[in-house]
């Protein structure tokens, strides 16, 4: 039985992402009429036809869409037996992608990497910051390797383990009447204009669903990009937010005229967690990843515990 090549199902795969004969060419480094070639050998080989030519691109058959899932998932098992095989004895070495998301990217990983290349310094990371959704897109395309996320997440296909919890602190305008109510509990925002980010960040997510909050309010209508962004908004006095407590160490509301403050009982927001592709070769050095920010999270509460 002839089989189709992984490099055939490389191109496939690429003109399902791409949806165009020449981005997905130049995505696999190749010329158009060679992996324009390369497809029509494949469909003639499984005597079906994945892919419909249009003059303004390519769409797949419903064959080709079972066809490409299928592809990724033999594409994954080869590239993880490579791994596997080159990391057997050395954990942690050579190129590893590693992703996070905006809200603990700044604060947790310039500590990480600094751990990591003291404890590995074979190791070579590439960074990505992005919203959860797409992290986990990229572990399942293995575009990533390990990503650490917020907790918790539906992740179907992916493996986490929960490496600490993220306590939500209330920031407002200093002048603004919460910031010295005493005790302070979360249903005392649920009056306020409610400052988010945007649609997309998990962040958003968590502080709605904790606090039972309604965001259709008009300063949750207002969605800032970052955390550093949504600070600037709380001092403007546009409303009042949530920031978790990672954040707030690591000085991101420096010098602007904010109140942060816990409440009465600690509230949890979410729970730090590294997440990898599940049965892939990585898993290794996921969770060896995992221990050094558990023991950067550990210094970071030792350092709070202190001051």
């Amino acid at each position: 039985m002839q089989l189709p090549t992984l490099r055939q199902l490389q191109f496939l795969c690429a003109l399902a992402d791409e949806r165009s004969f020449s981005r997905a060419a130049d995505v696999c480094n190749v010329t158009q009429p060679t992996l324009s070639s390369a497809i029509k050998e494949i469909e003639t080989l499984l005597g079906v036809q994945l892919v419909e030519r249009e003059a303004r691109g390519a769409s797949l058959t419903q064959a080709g869409e079972d066809a490409v899932e299928r592809a990724r998932s033999i594409i994954s098992s080869a590239a993880d037996l490579v791994t596997a095989a080159q990391q057997a004895g050395a954990p942690l070495s050579g190129a590893l992608h590693l992703g996070a998301i905006p809200t603990l990217a700044p604060y947790l990983l310039p500590r990480t990497l600094s751990a990591l290349r003291e404890d590995h310094p074979e190791l070579k990371l590439y960074l990505r910051e992005d919203q959860t959704d797409r992290l986990l897109d990229g572990l399942r395309k293995r575009q990533l390797d390990v990503a650490l996320i917020a907790l918790p997440w539906p992740t179907p296909g992916i493996e986490t383990e929960t490496l600490g919890e993220d306590e939500f602190l209330f920031i407002g305008p200093k002048d603004h009447r919460l910031s010295t109510r005493e005790p302070l509990r979360p249903e005392d925002l649920a009056g306020e204009d409610l400052l988010l980010l945007e649609d997309g960040h998990c962040l958003r997510d968590h502080a709605v669903s904790l606090c039972a909050l309604n965001p259709s309010r008009q300063g949750s209508d207002i969605g800032a990009t970052s955390l550093a962004t949504l600070v600037q908004m709380v001092a403007g006095g546009l409303g009042v937010s949530l920031l978790p407590r990672i954040a707030s160490e690591a000085g991101v509301a420096a010098g602007a005229d904010v109140t942060i403050r816990p409440f009465e009982t600690p509230v949890i927001g979410r729970q730090i967690g590294i997440a990898w592709r599940a049965g892939g070769a990585r898993e290794t050095d996921a969770r060896l990843i995992g221990d050094v920010v558990r023991r950067v999270l550990a210094g970071c509460q030792g350092e709070t515990s202190a001051r």
